[in-house]
C-alpha cells in the first residue's frame, strides 16, 4: 500500500509510482499491466480512482488496452525516453529550488554536484 500526500491528486501519484516502475524496469516494455482490480486493492484506493490513473496513462501513451486481453505497458521507446526526461526534470528543478532555498549560489550547487558525482 502506498502512502499519498495530501496536497496531490491520488490519481497523480498512482500515475507516477507506475511511471516510475516504467522507467526503472521493474515494469518492462510490453508487459501485461495487473487488472484496475487488483491495481487499486495494491494501491489501497477506490475502484474509481484507480480507473482514472490508468485511463490518463492510456491517454498519455504509457500504456496500451487489447480488449478482451488487456493492459500493457508501451513498446514506444519514444514514450519511455520522454517518461525519463520528465521525471528527470522535475528532479533536478526540486533539487535546485530546495539548494537555492538554504541560500546556495549556482557555482556553490554545480560544485556540489561535481563533488557527489566524484564520490
Amino acid at each position: 500500500m502506498m502512502k499519498f500526500n495530501p496536497t496531490v491528486p491520488i490519481y497523480l501519484q498512482i500515475m507516477d509510482s507506475i511511471k516510475k516502475d516504467i522507467v526503472t524496469g521493474t515494469l518492462a516494455h510490453g508487459e501485461r499491466v495487473e487488472s484496475v482490480r487488483v491495481l487499486s486493492e495494491k494501491f489501497g484506493v477506490n475502484l474509481n480512482t484507480m480507473q482514472r490513473a490508468c485511463s490518463e496513462l492510456e491517454r498519455e501513451g504509457v500504456i496500451y488496452t487489447q480488449r478482451g486481453v488487456g493492459s500493457f505497458v508501451t513498446e514506444d521507446e519514444k514514450v519511455v525516453h520522454s517518461l525519463k526526461q520528465e521525471m528527470c526534470g522535475g528532479l533536478v528543478d526540486e533539487f535546485i529550488n530546495g539548494m537555492r532555498g538554504i541560500g546556495f549560489t549556482n557555482n556553490e550547487i554545480l560544485k556540489t554536484v561535481e563533488e557527489a558525482l566524484a564520490k
